[in-house]
């Protein structure tokens, strides 16, 4: 019988996280523990660990997911695992779990299988509390914007053009569109408002972006919340707010160290959504866990579409992050999808189907291509994958000169994934010097960043404005926000705008309907399709089959 992830990780033994930290050369005085087996690092390690060389940042990407599973986080720390068995020093650095999607259908963060972050059950539940200080930040804004409001309004905010969301850490559609202020007066001024997902909220962006807790409280105090009855926009700074919701966030920006199923340290800090955001931890866990490992095994959410790109074209360029390589995944039941199979015909051999949807993969790979970027395929192995479908893929892989490897670290963990870990290794000893690059220079218009972006990541064959989005961009050059990275909003599922269209799509064009600024995140949001950013729960959730007995035994969480 196959043990359940949540059976795998009740077997780990973990290693004191404090004799975790000794081994990375921590001292006791730059961590804080938060139980025996979780930590937050000390920002002063930076300090300590300026003169040391920074270790190679290793990138792992997807396909477009389907609901068949990749498993990226899987790959990621099993990579790492794999890492120590080859005797080099890596550090894994991964995003926080949303309950959104723990609660939801997609799961959690923490990987599978023998390739887990432990303790599993604490990583996807509060964790450390970073999620609710965020969540707390955030909405402490959308107070004070309402009671400046309420007691006179100086700044002369328009009630109509509040732009700043309230949020919460679950997946609830029914607070996408909410009307505040209702009954008497003194319960503040009616008007309409809703909610971001926490992990989708600008407060997130920050938190991802900044190098340290100074550049925290800058970046919050431009953040626009509004704009007046003068059309201009209106910002945190000018609520001078900044210290006290900094002052929320003074504990949650120090990372957090935990461990896989094989001791291997784990660096996990932040958590946007990669459809919806950014989608990759923190700037301050990436540039850490280059301190104290010769290599960084990070990920970004979601295919190269989405995560890849914008850790490329918006975290890389802010933290000054130049990645050595790439970790592709895909899996043959994922690309069987991509060419045309129905989930539940996953399990029957289809070497036809295999070999159509790597037109998906293709198209990923050209994707990191662009940016300069020595790659490895990996094939994540599921239990029902055939002799003749592996075959295939790796033949379709070696006849066009792309580097694959098998990958086992959901049975196997760390053993599983040496081809690979010696695979990388071999690519960037033999890269002397990295040709990564930007995809777009950010002085460029809106227009042509996003045309660049559509044409080239997602092969469309150009992009269609609303007028609503035409009005917006006209507007933001006004403030020099048109020289901005720009964070697209898209779905996951699909190269395009449509979540139905799977594989490699052809002649289709991308829409953005409108635009949101997030200034103190240093990009604006272009929103696409049908892209929301508060989702909703699906029929049957993941929560319905999760409990706790009398003795604090968790069941069903994955």
């Amino acid at each position: 019988m196959i043990k359940s992830d949540l059976e795998i990780a009740k077997e780990a033994k973990m290693l004191p996280i404090s004799e975790l930290a000794n081994s990375l050369g921590i001292s006791e005085d730059d961590y804080e523990l938060y139980g025996k087996y979780k930590a937050k690092l000390s920002l002063k390690l930076f300090e300590r660990l300026k003169e040391k060389e920074d270790g190679k940042v290793i990138l792992v990407t997807a396909i477009n997911p389907t609901p068949a599973g990749e498993g990226k986080s899987t790959t990621t720390v099993g990579l790492g695992e794999a890492f120590r068995h080859i005797n080099k020093k890596a550090v894994v650095a991964l995003r926080e779990p949303s309950l959104g999607p723990v609660m939801g259908i997609k799961g959690g963060a923490a990987g599978g299988g023998y390739a887990q972050v432990v303790p599993m059950e604490d990583l996807n539940l509060h964790f450390t509390g970073d999620l609710h200080a965020i969540t707390t930040a955030n909405n402490t804004l959308a107070a004070l914007i309402d009671n400046h409001i309420y007691q006179g309004n100086t700044l002369n905010i328009d009630p109509k053009r509040i732009v700043f969301k309230r949020c919460v850490d679950i997946n609830d559609r029914a607070l996408r569109e909410v009307i505040i202020g209702c009954g008497d007066r003194v319960n503040g001024i009616m008007r309409e408002d809703g909610f971001n997902i926490t992990v989708a909220s600008e407060i997130m962006a920050i938190f991802c972006l900044s190098i340290d807790i100074m550049d925290l409280k800058q970046r919050i105090a431009k953040i626009v919340i509004a704009y007046n009855f003068d059309n201009k926009p209106v910002t945190v700074s000018d609520l001078k707010v900044e210290g006290a919701l900094t002052m929320l966030l003074k504990d949650a920006i120090k990372p957090n160290l935990v461990q896989t199923l094989e001791n291997t340290p784990v660096l996990v800090h932040g958590g946007p959504f990669a459809n919806i955001a950014h989608g990759c931890n923190s700037i301050i866990a990436t540039k850490l866990a280059q301190k104290l490992g010769d290599y960084v095994i990070t990920e970004a959410g979601f295919g190269a579409d989405l995560g890849a790109e914008k850790f490329f074209d918006i975290k890389s360029r802010i933290g000054n992050i130049k990645p050595s390589a790439v970790v592709i995944v895909a899996t043959i039941r994922a690309l069987k999808m991509h060419g045309g199979v129905s989930k539940d015909q996953l399990k029957t051999e289809n070497v036809e189907a295999l070999l159509k949807g790597t037109e998906n993969l293709q198209k990923h790979i050209e994707t990191v291509q662009s940016f300069n970027l020595p790659y490895v395929v990996s094939i994540n192995r599921f239990v029902s994958d055939t002799d003749a479908e592996l075959e295939a893929l790796l033949k379709w892989g070696n006849e066009r000169n792309h580097p694959i490897e098998l990958c086992e670290v959901w049975e196997h963990g760390g053993k599983g994934g040496i081809k690979l870990a010696n695979r990388l290794v071999e690519l960037i000893e033999n890269t002397k010097e990295s040709k990564f690059d930007f995809l777009y220079d950010v002085n460029d218009t809106i227009e042509n960043k996003i045309e660049k972006i559509v044409k080239v990541v997602y092969g469309a064959d150009g992009v269609e404005f609303m007028q609503a989005a035409k009005k917006q961009i006209e507007e933001f050059k006004k403030y020099g926000w048109d020289k901005l990275p720009v964070c697209m909003a898209k779905t996951q599922n699909s190269l395009t705008d449509d979540p139905t269209r799977y594989g490699r799509p052809r002649g289709f064009k991308i829409t953005v309907r409108e635009f949101r600024v997030s200034i103190g995140a240093g990009f604006i949001v272009a929103l696409t399709g049908n892209m929301l950013t508060m989702p909703g729960l699906p029929k049957e959730p993941a929560a319905l089959n999760m409990d706790v007995d009398s003795d604090f035994n968790i069941y069903g969480l994955f």
